[in-house]
């Protein structure tokens, strides 16, 4: 069994036309013996859109294996990489482990896209404007849906609005110091929730100095006011980044929560 898939058949990685490094996104693998399909999680490390944060990866995919859930960890392209390399990158995940589903095991209809901080907007971007992005390869992978099942976004970047925003991300997934309006329009994703966005399950800090947690706040109020389904959790002290915070009492019951949210919206576990 392949313990590594790179996402693109070439280094210009989808339709980008053009190598920026020598960087080939890819999917690792954590599957979990079964003899039924079960649901998946695409784990999306964070950081800024500048780095991946190995915390918020392999470690929180074997979370979720407890859990009795299938994962991957999505290692995307970052800066210099910009706009929509990322997003290109966790749609064409998303269709490879549909396209793989039953090699390894996993329901088609129970694929969850969940990410930290940058890559909570990235995790985000997959159920709002990522169903618009480009991903084209030239493969049968192309004809896979890209739809995630549910959303898991962990004190994730939600708007660029500079009252609240971590803006610097938005900075490294535009490559420019003042991006334009029409890139912080269609990337600020509390306005971007669709018909096609599934059900999210969000936590945040009310002390996070990093990423305000009106992000989640926002986005879970619009999905509420768009009649979708939400779940938010805001636990009243903890920094930014604490992945999956085993040594915080509270915090570290999320996993558990995030998990229920997946089986209560139908994503088959292992028991």
């Amino acid at each position: 069994m392949e313990d590594k898939i790179f996402l693109w058949n070439d280094k210009k990685s989808a339709n980008t036309g053009r190598i920026e490094d020598d960087f080939q996104p890819f999917i690792e693998l954590s599957l979990i013996e079964t003899s039924s399909p079960l649901g998946a999680v695409i784990v999306l490390p964070g950081g800024g859109y500048r780095a991946r944060a190995a915390h918020e990866g392999m470690p929180v995919a074997k979370k979720f294996n407890e859990s009795g859930y299938h994962a991957f960890v999505l290692q995307y392209r970052i800066a210099p990489y910009k706009f929509p390399a990322p997003q290109q990158d966790v749609m064409r995940a998303v269709a490879i482990v549909r396209a793989n589903a039953e090699k390894w095991n996993v329901d088609p209809e129970h694929i969850a896209v969940g990410g930290f901080s940058a890559g909570g907007h990235l995790a985000c971007c997959s159920g709002t404007i990522g169903l618009n992005v480009d991903r084209s390869a030239g493969d049968s992978i192309d004809e896979v849906s890209a739809k995630p099942d549910a959303l898991l976004l962990f004190y994730p970047v939600i708007s660029n609005d500079k009252t609240i925003a971590h803006f610097n991300s938005f900075v490294q997934l535009s490559g420019k110091e003042e991006p334009d309006e029409e890139f912080l329009n269609l990337t600020r994703l509390e306005n971007q929730i669709c018909p096609d966005t599934p059900p999210a399950f969000l936590w945040h800090t009310a002390t996070d100095g990093t990423v305000n947690v009106q992000n989640s706040l926002r986005f879970a109020q619009n999905m509420w006011a768009s009649g979708k389904k939400a779940e938010l959790h805001v636990y009243p002290e903890g920094h930014h980044g604490l992945g999956l915070a085993e040594d915080k009492i509270d915090i570290r019951s999320w996993p558990v929560l995030a998990a229920n949210f997946l089986e209560n919206n139908g994503f088959p576990r292992k028991k």
